[in-house]
């Protein structure tokens, strides 16, 4: 059965921190920014967190430990165990682990969380590919990964040896801007030798089920600031999502965004999870939320009214969906997200 595809951001009666049991937050551009917290994270978490939420962290990088990322979180204010942080380093691993024997060696080509995860499912790290191995798997390794690492993937993987990638990340954010990420890696090895890998984290389904076997969660909300990662992965497992305006989203893209990126609920930063999320209404032509009213022209979206900017984004949500249905909303939308300063 195919899903019907949305055309306006959910309301909700009940502070989000309620109406979900767990929430599956992403970490860079939504709990914290270049190490830093972001502001009005803490606190948010905390009072989710006091009111019975359960807070489980979700990232697409391998190159860190749970234990790392948890002490990092507590760090910030953000008291965190292992057991609450989910990684695509975990996520691929379970991967590998139900396709060679107990006790496999695997060539790894990345850093410490690859090979905590791939020794947790009972699998063995190796470094060359004249080890044998019965898979070969790539994750974010940092700055320092050498050319040389490459080649012994190419090496195992152009004689045929089954392939893995943590994630395809093309980019990951750091202190001093962009810099390339695991899928720019990956794509190395894959001009090398031609070959495809299997692929677990977000927005792929082996990520969402590590996430929910390790939580246990029965009313999650996935909380993010990528359409393409946090908001197609809430969409490929079926789960609500809220997306924040904290990370690399701008209005712009998310009032082009195709059914799989469009988020169940849209707010400013981590506040939006403890309050309800207000009502978009058909209203004439148009949308209406809050003291807004949006609608599609000919040529570019029309947006009216005065009040709380969020809610004017949310009525054009509605109105760019709306008039895209199945497909990409190409209205001009400039005018309008200049009024509400977005």
């Amino acid at each position: 059965m195919s899903r019907s595809v949305r055309t306006r951001p959910e309301a909700s009666g009940q502070a989000l921190s309620e109406a979900y049991d767990t929430a599956l937050l992403d970490l860079d551009g939504v709990v914290y920014a270049g190490g830093n917290a972001i502001v009005h994270a803490v606190q948010s978490l905390a009072t989710a967190r006091a009111g019975g939420m359960r807070l489980a962290y979700v990232t697409n990088n391998a190159l860190r430990t749970p234990d790392a990322v948890a002490g990092h979180l507590t760090e910030l204010g953000i008291p965190t165990g292992a057991e609450d942080v989910i990684t695509s380093a975990q996520a691929v691993a379970r991967l590998i682990s139900e396709q060679v024997p107990a006790g496999a060696r695997v060539l790894v080509i990345g850093g410490e969380g690859l090979r905590v995860a791939l020794r947790e499912r009972g699998l063995v790290p190796v470094e060359s590919a004249d080890d044998d191995p019965a898979a070969v798997v790539q994750g974010f390794g940092g700055p320092d990964l050498t050319w040389g690492r490459f080649a012994e993937a190419s090496y195992a993987v152009a004689r045929g040896v089954p392939w893995f990638a943590s994630n395809t990340d093309l980019t990951i954010p750091s202190g001093r801007g962009i810099a390339p990420g695991n899928g720019a890696a990956v794509e190395v090895v894959r001009i090398a030798t031609g070959a495809e890998p299997q692929v677990a984290g977000k927005p792929l389904p082996p990520m969402h089920r590590e996430t929910i076997l390790r939580t246990g969660a029965e009313r999650p909300l996935v909380v993010g600031d990528r359409l393409d990662t946090d908001i197609e992965g809430a969409f490929n497992g079926e789960v609500d999502s809220l997306l924040v305006l904290t990370g690399v989203t701008d209005g712009a893209q998310l009032l082009a965004a195709p059914p799989q990126h469009r988020p169940t609920y849209v707010d400013r930063d981590l506040r939006g999870m403890l309050t309800g999320q207000p009502e978009v209404t058909a209203d004439g032509g148009g949308f209406r939320c809050g003291g807004w009213t949006a609608a599609a022209g000919a040529e570019r979206l029309e947006l009216s009214g005065e009040g709380e900017n969020l809610d004017g984004l949310r009525a054009l949500c509605a109105a760019a969906w709306s008039a895209a249905g199945a497909g990409v909303c190409q209205l001009d939308a400039g005018k309008a997200l200049a009024r509400l300063g977005l």
